[in-house]
């Protein structure tokens, strides 16, 4: 059964919230903040996610941690860097504003929100890096399975 905010949650990591049609334009930022309200994470985050099946309340995500620009390929990333994570969730919801928020097992909070800014930039910068990438390298990295990348740009 999805839910409207795991619907949700599917739509920002693609995109599919862009004002001008084109899901390119738009794309989501995590932020995590501890129960006393600091922020102490925010990323940009990758366009996949995988759900472990009920009841492990379990979402692999990518953030995208790192990057640089090189001078012979551009905007590069480390994939040992850039490799999953997951949201362990005891309850979710979406605000008022459509962000999906998650209380996570850690006694932390999650907000999935529209990318922004410099979040919306290293985004772009993604999917530009993901053009390099065989149409294999590209499929392992969304299935989210491993922990470790071991092809070019590790």
């Amino acid at each position: 059964m999805t839910t409207d905010w795991q619907t949700r949650f599917a739509d920002l990591l693609a995109g599919n919230h862009s004002s001008t049609g084109d899901p390119v334009d738009a794309g989501a930022q995590l932020v995590v903040t501890e129960p006393d309200g600091t922020e102490v994470f925010r990323q940009p985050l990758a366009r996949h996610f995988r759900a472990e099946p009920e009841p492990d309340q379990l979402i692999w995500i990518r953030p995208l941690v790192g990057g640089q620009t090189s001078p012979d390929l551009g905007f590069v990333f480390n994939l040992n860097q850039t490799r999953r994570r997951a949201l362990e969730w005891t309850e979710a919801h979406l605000d008022d504003n459509g962000d999906v928020i998650m209380q996570l097992r850690s006694g932390e909070t999650a907000r999935i929100q529209p990318a922004e800014g410099e979040a919306l930039a290293k985004l772009e910068h993604w999917d530009d890096f993901l053009n390099r990438l065989t149409r294999e390298e590209e499929q392992q990295l969304a299935a989210l399975e491993g922990d470790s990348w071991h092809g070019q740009f590790s």
